[in-house]
């Protein structure tokens, strides 16, 4: 490797997101023994590897220790896309050299949002799986397999302290079993989106290294979440809203559902079939992170 209440209208949003990025894994058969083209566009995207700092949407910062990686957003796009993801502008990932698991970070330009709401896990987790539903009617339609949404993983909740607000989904296709685990990290004018991907059976335990590797994250001066000044641009949704689909919760009010692009919910379906064996593979033996 180089250098807030649940409402019926909010299931709407959560489908279309769901379709917009869902995405399945290349299978073993393009890379046997890890030798092949994907593992060599991998391996040849520009990645920074530590120890350094990885620069994010000009809005924050992440400390990349050794043996860790991190890729800009030209790169991110098409590491998303050779693993049959759809693109993404302004993405950045963050990874042990190992690949064993990946990050993905975004930043949404909410506004200041709010972190007073109580979150009702059972509401939320209901209207996934109303959205979830309607997404995999348009899934059948165009020939995908169904993605169903089991559970909660890691049912929401907020740090007031840090400002972190973190769930995890459990989900799964004909390829298996995936489990996505979304952190939201606060700002003074957005929100710092990031998605873990990992094997369920190694996730507890990237859930721990992840969270840990984010005590070097911050965002850079002015845009930290203790310097809200009145008059600051305050966010149309709050916590519950970040859960639902962020930017896409504030569509469904005004019926704006053109806006949703970026902002749709993250989903690496067969991603567990991808980083338990395939990435593997491709990297050779793995490195403790």
């Amino acid at each position: 490797m180089t250098s807030s209440s649940m409402t019926l209208s909010l299931s709407r949003v959560v489908w279309i997101s769901l379709l917009l990025v869902a995405a399945s894994a290349p299978s073993m058969a393009q890379d046997p023994g890890g030798q092949g083209s994907v593992a060599t566009q991998i391996r040849n995207l520009g990645w920074k590897v530590g120890p350094s700092d990885g620069k994010i949407a000009g809005r924050a910062t992440i400390v990349i220790p050794a043996k860790y990686a991190f890729l800009g957003a030209a790169d991110t796009s098409k590491f998303l896309t050779l693993m049959r993801n759809l693109p993404r502008t302004d993405s950045y990932t963050f990874a042990p050299q190992d690949l064993s698991w990946f990050s993905i970070f975004d930043f949404e330009d909410t506004g200041y949002i709010k972190d007073d709401e109580k979150i009702d896990a059972d509401a939320v987790l209901q209207s996934l799986k109303e959205g979830n539903a309607l997404g995999n009617e348009e899934r059948k339609k165009r020939g995908y397999p169904a993605l169903n949404l089991d559970g909660w993983f890691v049912a929401p909740r907020y740090d007031t302290d840090t400002k972190r607000l973190e769930w995890a989904t459990k989900l799964s296709s004909e390829g298996g079993v995936s489990v996505n685990y979304r952190i939201r990290l606060l700002g003074r004018t957005g929100v710092m989106s990031a998605v873990l991907v990992s094997d369920p059976d190694s996730l507890d335990k990237d859930i721990r290294v992840f969270k840990t590797a984010l005590n070097d994250f911050s965002f850079d001066a002015g845009q930290r979440y203790a310097e809200y000044r009145p008059g600051d641009k305050i966010a149309e949704y709050g916590l519950t809203g970040l859960i639902i689909g962020g930017a896409a919760a504030a569509a469904a009010k005004t019926g704006l559902f053109k806006v949703i692009g970026k902002f749709g919910v993250l989903i690496f379906a067969g991603a567990a079939a991808m980083i338990g064996g395939l990435v593997k593979r491709l990297f050779g033996r793995r490195t403790a992170a």
